[in-house]
């Protein structure tokens, strides 16, 4: 079973008119068409005394002010002598340029030279964007690790860390052979580094089986498990450059008797838990074709786990029906499969199949009871949990369809890998037939193997292809901004189950 505008500077002029506004208030007294005394939170009321009313003859003694008084007189100008100018500030200082035989030439040749690349880079990412254009896509990075691609491997399986900054990926074979034997490798890149080298990965792990598929922890940002074609799980440190590995399960009676097709001092994991899928206990909501060999386990190829109950999951068939499953499942498998534990059998419903083997399935983040699937027929189901037959199907291509995952961020849109070559993202809001953008990946059509939406910086989108290649993708804020109504929209869909 199958176990993401500087504050300019304060304007000068500005604040000396405020300073000259304060200087006028000080200077004006009460009378007619005139301000009162000042209000101050610290000296209270101050009270200045007036020339205009010694003129006058009129005697005034100031006992609130906490100061002596201040005699003064009214005038037109603040200042005795004074001139016209467009500026409040004072006459600017002219700057002294150094001759150029004062500079170092050599030195800023070297510092341009040291940048050229790195600033033609980002021009031409900028240039390249379309994140203003509504549905648009770029590429922001190509990746790749040459000695892999030498030999002829693909990217099977794409993951993120927690951090949303480091993007590994597994390189194996999916297409006929055997490839058990086979050495292959993991590898990360951080596109964080100002130093990133999309040649040469930031690490390198070497396997002596083909990864199949590949999943960074949750909370651990440099811990990664990866799953084998020779049915062991491997757990590696991507921190620890020269000893990696931190756990394997070794090839025991637990190890799975196929590879590994999707899952999560050297220590040896030990299995808590087994769950054995037989053709005898699935539920009877279908019917299922008896393997030609006769055996009675089911081969399960995808599985995702559902993001509102821990204990509930989906998986994939190569008979191309999904199954709901339980970890809480308490009947016994009806098995004869050598195990440390007992073998339980985790499967509670079975949806209507697709025309071949399912390769992914993926839960909505956004509903408990919705999920997608995708397989060899070219198609996409969607459905819900509380029925059978799916709510709706895509025919997204002639080819076989290797990856589905819903958006972290949108509820309604999705993307899927072809194995012709393209990424398609769909907003069911615009269209529910059409994808809303169509990436080309490989220009040969060469299949996309895998593709995962990072959770943390949620306008990157990686998928991996058979050409050994892991493109970045930034996605437009249209595929990132969710819609005023769209967690509606998502409800409505699902309740067309109840009609």
């Amino acid at each position: 079973m199958a176990t993401r505008a500087q504050p300019g500077p304060l304007s000068q002029a500005g604040s000396a008119g405020v300073a000259a506004l304060a200087t006028v208030g000080v200077a004006s007294g009460p009378g007619p068409g005139r301000p009162g005394p000042l209000q101050d939170e610290t000296l209270g009321v101050a009270s200045v005394p007036s020339q205009w009313r010694a003129v006058q003859g009129i005697r005034w003694e100031t006992k609130s002010c906490q100061t002596a008084s201040i005699a003064t007189a009214s005038a037109s100008a603040q200042a005795r002598n004074h001139v016209d100018a467009q500026v409040q500030t004072e006459a600017p200082v002219p700057v002294s340029v150094q001759p150029p035989s004062q500079y170092d030439i050599p030195r800023l040749a070297a510092f341009l030279r040291r940048v050229e690349a790195m600033v033609i880079r980002e021009l031409n990412k900028n240039w390249q964007s379309h994140a203003f254009d509504g549905f648009e896509v770029s590429c922001l990075y190509t990746l790749g690790y040459p000695p892999a691609q030498a030999q002829g491997l693909h990217v099977t399986s794409i993951s993120w860390n927690s951090t949303g900054s480091v993007v590994a990926c597994a390189y194996g074979r999916l297409d006929h052979g055997d490839w058990s034997t086979l050495k292959s490798f993991v590898c990360a890149w951080n596109l964080d580094r100002r130093d990133l080298r999309p040649q040469q990965p930031s690490a390198v792990v070497e396997v002596p089986s083909a990864v199949l598929c590949l999943a960074f922890h949750p909370t651990q940002p440099s811990h990664v498990a990866g799953g084998l074609y020779s049915g062991e799980v491997l757990v590696w440190d991507l921190s620890r450059l020269e000893d990696p590995l931190l756990w394997r399960t070794g090839l025991t009676d637990d190890t799975h008797t196929d590879p590994v097709s999707q899952g999560i001092g050297v220590g040896q994991l030990q299995l808590t838990e087994g769950f054995a899928l037989v053709m005898q206990q699935l539920p009877r909501s279908t019917k299922l074709k008896k393997h030609p060999r006769g055996e009675t386990e089911v081969g399960a190829t995808a599985v995702a786990f559902s993001s509102f109950d821990p204990r509930l999951f989906i998986l994939g068939t190569e008979g191309g029906f999904p199954l709901k499953c339980s970890l809480a499942a308490g009947e016994a498998a009806l098995t004869r499969m050598p195990s440390s534990v007992p073998l339980r059998a985790p499967a509670q419903f079975t949806f209507s199949p697709h025309g071949g083997p399912i390769y992914s399935v993926s839960c909505s983040p956004f509903h408990r009871n919705l999920f997608l699937s995708a397989g060899t027929d070219g198609h996409v189901h969607l459905y819900s949990m509380l029925q059978a037959p799916p709510l709706t199907s895509l025919q997204l291509s002639l080819k076989y369809l290797f990856a589905v995952r819903w958006s972290p961020v949108r509820p309604l849109v999705f993307a899927a890998a072809s194995g012709k070559g393209d990424v398609q993202l769909f907003d069911l809001q615009k269209s529910s037939q059409k994808p809303t953008v169509l990436i080309k990946q490989t220009q040969d059509e060469s299949p996309v193997y895998c593709l995962e939406f990072n959770s943390q910086q949620t306008q990157l989108l990686a998928a991996g292809d058979a050409q050994g290649t892991v493109k970045v993708w930034q996605l437009s804020t249209e595929f990132t901004e969710q819609g005023p109504r769209e967690a509606e929209d998502l409800d409505c869909l699902a309740a067309e189950v109840a009609a």
